[in-house]
């Protein structure tokens, strides 16, 4: 979610992001050749559910990067493209997914010629109560 807010407040693009146990309940019908998909796969308590989704979003087509744990080759022979993040704590790995996450987005928005150290409308939303 926090992936998808940071795309949105500087790159200007709609997205949305889901518990991965929601995929099923509406984002899937969605998914085409043109519907790209980022998915956080490390490896964790939901590890199994989350290749069982990717599997689901290959079979109609999607594009899917995945944020993953280091030298999961499961994984990187799925996805489309693959950001590997290092193994570590399961409580501290959304710590290292947010990571290329939100450079995902900065880069998005430079990519677009966005000015992404002022975003439009930000500033004045969260200093203004």
């Amino acid at each position: 979610m926090e992936g998808a807010l940071k795309l949105k407040e500087i790159s200007y693009r709609y997205a949305e992001g889901y518990a991965a146990g929601e995929m099923k309940h509406g984002p899937i019908a969605l998914i085409d050749d043109k519907f790209p998909v980022v998915v956080i796969a490390t490896k964790d308590l939901v590890y199994d559910k989350i290749v069982s989704n990717i599997e689901e979003l290959k079979a109609r087509n999607g594009k899917v990067l995945a944020i993953a744990t280091e030298g999961d080759e499961k994984i990187a022979r799925l996805a489309d493209d693959v950001i590997f993040v290092p193994q570590t704590m399961e409580i501290l790995s959304s710590f290292l997914s947010v990571i290329p996450l939100q450079l995902f987005a900065y880069h998005t928005a430079d990519l677009l010629e966005l000015d992404v150290d002022k975003p439009r409308n930000l500033a004045k939303s969260v200093t203004v109560e």
